[in-house]
């Protein structure tokens, strides 16, 4: 599965979440008295649970509105029936094709689904899952977990949040104060709080999962204030607060950026740019994916705000907050699948001869160098360790692989990793996900497979009921139900006991990760704890480039005060 797998072939695999069997007999129906009024939700024809689609945890801010955080939820007096009405937020497609005609897209699209086990017991675990998409697409039911819950002792909140520009334009004004997107999340984890009860859940018992860009959310959840006592553990699946696509750099920058793309040219005034993107239409403004850039990033992400009166998310970088160690510090289940980076495969053929004309194009977003010269010297110096003395092409198409798995995913993990240890966590549990089967596409141009981008989210999550691009997907082996068990059954221990190898497992014993990122969990073939730590050699080589030419994102400057330009 090539670009972003788990999350950008959206387009491709949005069928198969929502094709609904025949519904289910009008006695299936349960209804619950909630906080909202009452809610009526149905039985799954296939699984022994309860299923609650479309309820609007939030009010969506519309037309000139759209960027503002989201209003308290709506209330109701007659039963709610709670229907997939296939609602997703506004957002791009790719070239694999058009989005599904069943999913609707539109502006008041803050619903969640709840999945509620048959059973008499109340006050169960709550897991919340934030979807992937780069932060510009993707839907909350994208991908399910039903079969998660066959112990039937916790219950699954999925959830949409606004995309791209829509959920993450970020002028600094009282009106576009940025990240819509994430203050959408920490909404839906107050609604949790406030209403989980009525669904048989226990709001003091929440854990908050994720996978690529919903694992780099809940990765910045876990160090925003507004979110603070909402969840208990956190499991952030290939994506990390820190990595280059989860923050702007310079986010009233890339207003500007793209305001003349959409031929806008009043940029350096702030009036005229807010206004320019109030009244912009919804379709205007997710006529782009950003999924070809070639600096790590998808351009609109979250962003670190300007005080306004509106409550902020995120007021200091990541980095910052790390090393202080100003967080509330949660249990907290950590790793990635081992060649992330085949997910920008589906550029190889053309991205070889741009790396070979001007590799410096190719650095991630959040370097920053003195001069041309120094950019320079530093790409030849990456480019000679991933690709020797010879130019990027098919020959060592591996080290394309890895590369972009270290830039975007591995190295701002383990990065963040032993910044969290370093302040003080004790309970950073890492892993890497290395499994593969005869149903595992081979790189190509080699005999080589390597587990993808959030391949171990697809080891936790439901099947898909579609065949994807270059793939094999043929029936599971057993060798795959097998690790489906054992990472089931992982993160099931941290769901309910805060360690993913509770004392009387199975499983190797699993401890906590120091700050050289050791011990982890190998996930592959076999299961067993590694002591080395992980990627050394690769995170060295990092690391030196990071402590001399890491670059700090800003957030958007005060109207009238002087804005820094970067190479």
């Amino acid at each position: 599965m090539e670009l972003w797998t788990c999350v950008l072939v959206l387009c491709a695999a949005a069928v198969c979440v929502t094709c609904e069997q025949q519904p289910p007999s009008d006695e299936d129906w349960l209804e619950l008295d909630t906080p909202q009024g009452p809610v009526r939700g149905r039985r799954d024809p296939n699984n022994d649970l309860y299923i609650f689609y479309n309820i609007p945890y939030a009010t969506t801010p519309v037309k000139e509105n759209k960027f503002k955080p989201p209003q308290p939820a709506p209330v109701w007096k007659t039963p709610f029936d709670a229907v997939d009405k296939h609602i997703i937020c506004p957002q791009a497609t790719i070239a694999l094709g058009q989005l599904p005609s069943h999913l609707v897209q539109q502006e008041d699209c803050l619903k969640a689904t709840v999945y509620v086990p048959d059973t008499r017991k109340t006050n169960l675990s709550v897991v919340v899952y934030v979807h992937g998409g780069a932060f510009v697409l993707g839907y909350g039911d994208m991908f399910t977990a039903k079969q998660l819950l066959q112990e039937k002792d916790f219950i699954l909140v999925t959830f949409n949040y606004r995309l791209g520009i829509h959920g993450f334009l970020c002028l600094g004004t009282e009106d576009v104060p940025g990240n819509a997107g994430m203050k959408d999340q920490v909404a839906l984890l107050r609604w949790v709080r406030d209403n989980i009860a009525s669904y048989g859940g226990n709001p003091n018992d929440v854990t908050l999962a994720g996978y690529s860009a919903g694992s780099a959310s809940v990765d910045l959840l876990m160090l925003s204030k507004s979110a603070e006592g909402l969840f208990h553990r956190v499991i952030p699946e290939s994506g990390a607060n820190i990595a280059s696509f989860t923050i702007q750099r310079d986010p009233l920058e890339n207003a500007k950026f793209q305001a003349r793309n959409l031929n806008f040219t009043n940029v350096d005034d702030i009036n005229a740019l807010e206004k320019f993107y109030k009244t912009a239409s919804i379709e205007a403004i997710t006529s782009d994916g950003f999924f070809d850039r070639t600096d790590s990033t998808f351009l609109f992400s979250p962003c670190v705000e300007r005080e306004t009166e509106a409550e902020a998310f995120l007021t200091e970088s990541p980095l910052s907050i790390l090393q202080k160690g100003t967080y509330k510090k949660l249990p907290l289940l950590y790793g990635f699948a081992n060649m992330e980076g085949k997910l920008r495969l589906f550029f190889f053929d053309i991205w070889k001869h741009k790396m070979n004309e001007k590799f410096s194009d190719f650095l991630p977003a959040d370097l920053t160098f003195k001069s041309n010269e120094d950019r320079e010297e530093i790409a030849e110096k990456v480019k000679k360790f991933y690709f020797g003395d010879k130019p990027v092409g098919d020959d060592n198409i591996l080290g394309y692989v890895d590369y972009f798995s270290d830039v975007i995913f591995t190295f701002p993990m383990l990065r963040a990793v032993k910044l969290h240890v370093e302040a003080g966590h004790d309970q950073v549990y890492l892993y890497e996900f290395s499994f593969v089967d005869e149903n595992t596409p081979i790189v190509p141009h080699t005999n080589i497979r390597g587990a993808d981008h959030c391949a171990q989210s697809f080891a936790l999550l439901d099947p898909l009921n579609i065949q994807l691009p270059n793939t094999n997907q043929n029936a599971a082996t057993p060798e795959f139900q097998n690790i489906q068990k054992t990472i089931r059954k992982i993160w099931h221990n941290f769901f309910k006991t805060s360690k993913p190898v509770p004392e009387g497992s199975s499983l190797p014993a699993w401890p906590a990760a120091g700050a050289d990122r050791a011990p982890y969990m190998s996930l592959g073939q076999k299961v067993e704890l590694r002591h080395e730590p992980l990627l050394e050699t690769r995170y060295r080589f990092w690391e030196d480039i990071y402590q001399k030419y890491y670059l700090e994102p800003i957030p958007p400057t005060t109207p009238g005060v002087q804005h820094r330009q970067e190479l």
